[in-house]
């Protein structure tokens, strides 16, 4: 048996296959339905260790603590199965993830593309962990590596071309991140993550008006799309803001990337994703003096019940800004002595003290926030996230620093935006206010 892109697969019939390739497709086009055609597949083979090895791999995309038993429950059925020396390379790249060794999983999956470059579940698996790992060069290495052998007349091509928009982007190359971007939604337009990658472009380099009608042309193709159509009107209400349309920005929040009622925001009501989207669009306003009515309260009910869960270092922050815009002080020790009992460095020695942080600020110690993350500030990128969502917490600092009439350490801030960031302090709504007031 063969699936979609040529590879060797250990299954009972090519309907299997099949489900499997359907299943691909769908988690290539981020599509909500993903699920349940993993689990049509599942019905038609339920050994088939290609399929076993894709559910483990997507519950483990949620980075939630409590789906590691049943991760770890899916990788057992694929071990058990694996017939190629492949699947029992996937079967040890997820044995280390779901040990939370993601440099183990890394490359382990980097072998795999190398010897087999075609195997796109290997190559995104990379690609996500590799980006919330902080690591955009491993990210372009990989698709340097993997396209030559990869063209429009196989499956999953526009994939390949989104995510080297996406790494170039991350790694300051917009010309080339928007070209492949571009072209890859000219090839699908319903490509959510091609989309993304530009609408990154657009924002690093102060494009706002086209941004917005970026994603205005596209949405209508997002029918059926899962989360990451939230992420992308985060994008249009960062756009927004910028332009301090602040309704334009609050009606995307109800209506669209932070939708309660949504079916997609139902069935995950917690997504990392989406509660970075929501908690660092609210701080922003805050910080604009914008009157956000009670939608900080289900955020932090949220922070409270996944205080201990760390599996997202960069998602930490934001929870510890919906406990102090909420003032649940009593929570917040318990989460700052949870991440100071974590073994894992990059939660306790760079996660805690900007969780640290986001609670003195919203308590009023301003000074001591700036304390707190002082030391971290040039190590904040190995939480993850991509400059754009890394912004809030330069914010923080700013804001923290301004407010403690400590210029040394805005003008410390603003230098460092300055160059990192295409537009210059003075140009971004964030941070203008400050730069202008220290001649910047």
């Amino acid at each position: 048996m063969k699936d979609a892109q040529g590879l060797d697969m250990t299954a009972a019939s090519a309907e299997a296959v099949a489900g499997y390739d359907h299943v691909i497709e769908g988690y290539l086009r981020y599509r909500a339905d993903t699920p349940l055609r993993l689990k049509a597949a599942l019905a038609l083979d339920p050994d088939a260790p290609m399929l076993r090895i894709a559910q483990a791999n997507f519950t483990l995309l949620g980075h939630q603590a409590s789906t590691l038993p049943r991760a770890a429950e899916s990788l057992s059925r694929a071990q058990a199965t694996a017939g190629t020396a492949r699947e029992r390379a996937h079967c040890a790249a997820l044995s280390a993830w779901v040990a939370n060794d993601v440099t183990g999983a890394m490359r382990v999956w980097r072998q795999i593309v190398a010897d087999h470059p075609r195997d796109i579940l290997a190559f995104r698996m990379h690609h996500f962990v590799a980006f919330w790992a902080g690591r955009p060069d491993w990210m372009l290495e990989a698709v340097d590596a993997v396209q030559p052998h990869w063209s429009a007349a196989l499956p999953g091509y526009p994939s390949i071309l989104a995510c080297r928009a996406f790494a170039s982007e991350e790694c300051g190359l917009y010309t080339a991140a928007e070209a492949a971007g571009r072209e890859a939604v000219a090839l699908d337009p319903s490509d959510l993550w091609a989309a993304h990658a530009v609408a990154h472009v657009l924002e690093m380099q102060g494009r706002r008006g086209e941004g917005i009608a970026w994603i205005a042309s596209l949405e209508q193709h997002w029918e059926g799309g899962n989360n990451l159509a939230h992420h992308l009107w985060w994008h249009r209400a960062m756009y927004h803001l910028e332009h301090q349309e602040w309704p334009a920005v609050l009606g995307l929040y109800d209506t669209r990337f932070r939708n309660l009622a949504s079916p997609v925001t139902q069935a995950a009501p917690d997504l990392y994703i989406d509660v970075q989207n929501a908690a660092s669009m609210l701080f922003r306003l805050g910080l604009h003096g914008v009157h956000v009515g009670d939608r900080w309260v289900e955020l932090a009910d949220k922070a409270e019940a996944r205080i201990g869960d760390h599996l997202n270092p960069f998602t930490l922050p934001h929870w510890a800004m919906a406990l102090a815009a909420t003032k649940r002080w009593d929570a917040g020790a318990r989460m700052l002595a949870a991440l100071a009992a974590d073994p894992a460095p990059l939660v306790r020695d760079i996660a805690r003290p900007v969780c640290d942080a986001a609670l003195r600020h919203g308590h009023g110690d301003f000074a001591g926030a700036v304390a707190a993350m002082r030391p971290v500030l040039g190590r904040m990128s190995l939480l993850g996230g991509s400059h754009a969502q890394q912004d809030v917490l330069e914010q923080l600092y700013l804001d923290s620093a301004v407010k403690a009439d400590l210029a040394e350490d805005a003008r410390t801030l603003l230098e460092r935006v300055a160059g990192r960031h295409p537009v210059p302090p003075a140009r971004r709504v964030g941070y203008a206010a400050a730069a202008k007031e220290l001649r910047f």
